[in-house]
């Protein structure tokens, strides 16, 4: 049978049992197992002889009941990281709470650690370093909501250096929609763009693969606004979508918040994404950037390098607004 003690126990459950069973006096059953009469008293009053928790009845935090609430239903949702978890926590909710204490409150709700869905399925390859204006783009599906006869297109821009990222829900993918996209996304970045990566699709360029195998020709409209930007647009290998992983990566983290929320209206889906968005670029630090937020790693490129900006880069004025 296993039996778990206190580490200071002055007695064992079999002893306990005899405490509780006999008629002697307390004085004499103290000599005869050679223990406190305090001891006695205390097991003669219990119906039970294994020990007692010895964890407070009231836990001294620093988050308060609400706010312990909203930050298990934020990692039961998003299943950020425990660093993530701190600087939401610190942001929104109280600026003194500690890494431990976060972790503390997720190990007494189990879940400390990440499902296995949860985590990065292989090891991640570092990008060659370049200044801010290196831009990745891509497109992704959006599922249709309810009140919707087709679904949407979310396109996705990040900067390589910074982190920063940009989005746009549009209602397809053609390439009207993705030179508008573009025009949105050069007066909403504060950085000087010199290069964009696409993939080959149809809404960014015209080079086509296969039996009619042709290069880009330059006159597609997505290639000609960036010309008239002074743009360079860079073209993914057939085949690669790790060339442009980067934002890739990004479209996984969006995967994880369409996954695990129930949108019930596409206004209820476009809130969402655009909080989200702008929680990632103002408040979640990266490892990649010495554990800064996107937004902050742009101040700093900025301090150092204010000719690689066309404006100084400002956050927004609340988290629940976002501007294009």
């Amino acid at each position: 049978m296993d039996i778990r003690l206190h580490k200071n126990a002055t007695t064992t459950p079999a002893r306990r049992a005899a405490i509780q069973a006999s008629d002697k006096p307390v004085r004499e059953l103290a000599r005869e197992f050679g223990v406190s009469e305090d001891t006695i008293r205390r097991w003669r009053k219990r119906e039970t002889t294994e020990d007692g928790s010895h964890t407070a009845h009231r836990l001294r935090t620093t988050l308060t009941p609400e706010q312990e609430a909203v930050v298990v239903a934020l990692r039961r949702t998003l299943w950020l990281s425990l660093e993530d978890m701190l600087a939401v926590t610190r942001e929104f909710l109280n600026e003194n709470a500690s890494r431990s204490a976060v972790h503390r409150l997720l190990k007494r709700h189990g879940i400390s650690t990440m499902p296995t869905e949860a985590k990065p399925r292989r090891p991640s390859k570092p990008f060659q370093a370049y200044d801010p204006g290196y831009l990745h783009v891509d497109v992704k599906y959006l599922p249709q909501m309810a009140d919707e006869d087709r679904r949407r297109y979310l396109f996705v821009a990040i900067d390589r250096a910074t982190r920063w990222v940009f989005v746009d829900i549009c209602a397809d993918k053609s390439a009207s929609t993705a030179r508008r996209f573009l025009r949105k996304l050069h007066k909403a970045c504060p950085v000087r763009i010199r290069t964009l990566l696409t993939d080959n699709g149809k809404e960014f360029t015209d080079r086509l693969f296969g039996v009619r195998a042709k290069g880009a020709s330059g006159d597609h409209e997505f290639d000609q606004l960036c010309e008239a930007l002074g743009i360079e647009h860079r073209l993914t290998r057939p085949k690669t979508p790790q060339t442009n992983g980067m934002v890739e990566r990004f479209n996984g983290r969006i995967s994880e918040v369409l996954a695990t929320h129930h949108f019930d209206s596409r206004a209820s889906l476009e809130q969402t994404l655009k909080r989200y968005v702008h929680l990632y670029n103002h408040h979640l630090p990266q490892k990649a950037l010495d554990h800064q937020p996107p937004i902050q790693a742009m101040k700093s490129w900025y301090a150092e390098r204010p000719d690689l900006f066309h404006r100084k880069p400002r956050n927004h004025p609340g988290p629940d607004s976002y501007t294009e």
